[in-house]
């Protein structure tokens, strides 16, 4: 299964020697640390299954001494192993440049790739291949542009939902998010599962 995640490096390299000036990018705009960090816990990942997408790559790994849990069991523990290193290389490149970010910017930047992930990762299995990125990348742009927006308005106008974020400690609130991202990404990765054990290619 090791080799699995390999292939990805492997077949990455050269996006790979790109992820420092792509994350450089956003560090040098003074992009909030959470933006920062799922922005770059994304990048290989989400370049994996787009890659994986053009190539139908399915039919060659089946062909490989792997089971399909196995081969769906690479997928999501490599993308945890690659929002870990990337979540590490972009706390380092911020601390060179000065910029200031706490663990809560860690763990919010690490939640909302888990978030992102256990939704995403099931549709490059459910919809027809082709669609998938364009569609995904459509929506993280939608999602940054107007998702600020909708927080604000729901903060300004839920009044019980303010009073429960500011009487709830933070320690509570930083846990629960934390376990729900968990939760979310486990169900994801046994959802895609499968329906990864009942797809024909």
């Amino acid at each position: 299964m090791l080799n699995l995640i390999r292939r990805d490096v492997i077949l990455q390299k050269k996006l790979i020697l790109l992820f420092v000036p792509f994350a450089l990018f956003f560090i040098l705009l003074d992009a909030h640390p959470i933006l920062t960090f799922f922005i770059a816990s994304i990048y290989v990942p989400f370049n994996a299954y787009a890659y994986d997408e053009k190539s139908d790559v399915n039919i060659l790994l089946n062909s490989l001494p792997y089971t399909r849990k196995e081969i769906i069991a690479a997928r999501y523990l490599g993308a945890l192993f690659f929002m870990a290193a990337a979540i590490g290389l972009s706390s380092i490149a911020m601390l060179l440049f000065s910029k200031d970010f706490s663990a809560i910017d860690v763990g919010m930047g690490a939640g909302a790739f888990l978030l992102f992930g256990a939704v995403t990762f099931p549709l490059f299995y459910i919809l027809k291949q082709g669609y998938i990125t364009a569609s995904l990348m459509f929506l993280i742009v939608i999602g940054a542009g107007i998702g600020p927006f909708i927080v604000r308005m729901a903060g300004e106008n839920l009044t019980a939902i303010t009073n429960f974020f500011t009487q709830t400690s933070d320690t509570i609130l930083y846990s629960g998010a934390a376990i729900i991202a968990v939760v979310f990404y486990t169900m994801s990765w046994i959802f895609t599962t499968f329906i990864y054990q009942r797809k024909a290619f």
